[in-house]
């Protein structure tokens, strides 16, 4: 007897979007996807490296500029505004 094709939802075309074989899963399987070729990152040159610890330093600078912007507005909403 052959063995049927499950029946998929209409609209569904039966691929796979994410592999849901994800660590600390009931269901996880320790195995290597062949399809995906390593681990899935790339070496990025000296020069590339530079360039995103550089952007990360400068969006952290960024953030804690802003939070010290507010909290300097705030100090001096209290001193020339609420404590007068």
């Amino acid at each position: 007897m052959a063995r049927r094709a499950p029946r998929l939802p209409e609209g569904d075309d039966g691929k796979t979007i994410v592999d849901m074989n994800v660590d600390g899963m009931p269901w996880y399987l320790q195995r290597r996807n062949a399809s995906s070729g390593g681990d899935g990152r790339e070496k990025l040159s000296p020069e590339q490296m530079r360039a995103y610890r550089w952007a990360a330093v400068k969006a952290g600078l960024v953030v804690a500029l802003i939070f010290g912007a507010v909290f300097g507005l705030f100090i001096a909403f209290c001193d020339f505004v609420w404590f007068r």
